[in-house]
């Protein structure tokens, strides 16, 4: 029988899940549930780079596994578990530090990024050094591919960079992941500032769709979303808000673009801005109610997400073993 191709991919326990993480993660790893060996995260570690209020953290984390699960995915047929909890990732990182070049961490762009939003010289190492942890989590389950967006390409770059120069100097130990980038959906973009991309950190409300928004909620944010000059429904180059609504549209339908396009020519912004509204608030819905379902059990997720650790620590620790052994360490 074929082996699997194994992937590995998951999401930070901050600020609030958004249409964003569902189009352009969650729904896609629900869809290839059959197709792979799928090691599904929440990357509590990760979260810490950034100072954290600790009852919220723990909350968080909880709401991050009760959505995974709100949308399908199904323990029975990936492991959902908590990074922490699985302390070979922290290990691995440290012995993949001494692999990765500073001068590798230092052309990262998000880091760049941030520090500079909130200074360099108050930016915690973690921050600096979080791709190393990254490559560590991917590398230490052996995936074949990491579904990333655009955003995260760089660091899968580094990622692969890694475990080849590992595999040249102690000899061939981990897989070089390749990256794996959705289309349709992949990358939700702002209601307000369509060249930004939906954040789950953002301080402006009405600039992303929490998965745990109220329907009505939804529907009225849909209907302040910024549009484009003009008054065709089409996705263009000139018209990058109504080009995101559009991809809105197709990710939650499963239909092309260029078939939402033909159903509105013609019509103007408040017909299609209406229509987009019911169908977000629609899919959605049913997401928003399990996770409250779910929520109210907190000792049952602590439990599904225990059990997916002790599952991920079977993969996992022979991998560091065998790290070990080739550093000298063994």
């Amino acid at each position: 029988m074929e082996q699997k191709r194994r992937v590995f991919s998951g999401i930070q326990p901050s600020g609030n899940l958004h249409l964003g993480n569902y189009l352009g993660a969650i729904n896609n790893w629900v869809r290839m549930q059959e197709e792979y060996d799928n090691y599904f995260c929440i990357v509590d570690l990760h979260a810490l780079t950034v100072p954290q209020e600790p009852e919220e953290l723990s909350r968080k984390v909880r709401e991050v596994a009760a959505v995974y699960l709100a949308s399908g995915l199904d323990p029975e047929r990936c492991v959902i578990f908590r990074q922490s909890r699985v302390s070979e990732h922290a290990e691995l990182s440290w012995l993949l530090n001494c692999v990765a070049r500073y001068g590798e961490l230092s052309r990262m762009t998000q880091f760049k990024d941030k520090a500079q939003k909130g200074g360099a010289e108050v930016a915690s190492a973690g921050l600096f050094d979080y791709p190393v942890l990254m490559a560590a989590d991917i590398l230490l389950y052996n995936a074949h591919a990491v579904p990333v967006g655009e955003d995260q390409r760089q660091h899968l770059e580094l990622t692969r960079t890694i475990a080849r120069r590992f595999n040249h100097d102690y000899g061939e130990t981990f897989v070089v992941p390749e990256p794996m980038i959705l289309t349709t959906g992949a990358r939700v973009m702002s209601l307000d500032e369509p060249k930004e991309k939906m954040s789950k950190s953002s301080p402006r409300p009405g600039s992303y769709i929490s998965i745990l928004d109220e329907p009505d909620k939804v529907r009225k944010k849909i209907r302040r979303a910024k549009t484009d000059s003009g008054s065709e429904i089409i996705a263009t180059e000139d018209k990058p808000a109504i080009a995101n609504l559009l991809g809105v549209y197709a990710g939650m339908t499963g239909e092309k673009i260029p078939e939402v396009e033909r159903r509105y020519e013609g019509k103007g912004y408040g017909d299609f801005k209406k229509d987009l509204g019911e169908v977000v608030a629609e899919g959605l819905a049913p997401i928003r109610e399990r996770t409250l379902e779910l929520l109210d059990d907190p000792a049952e997720l602590d439990r599904l997400l225990d059990a997916g650790a002790e599952k991920a620590r079977e993969v996992a620790h022979p991998n560091l073993l065998r790290t070990w052994e080739r550093m000298g360490l063994g």
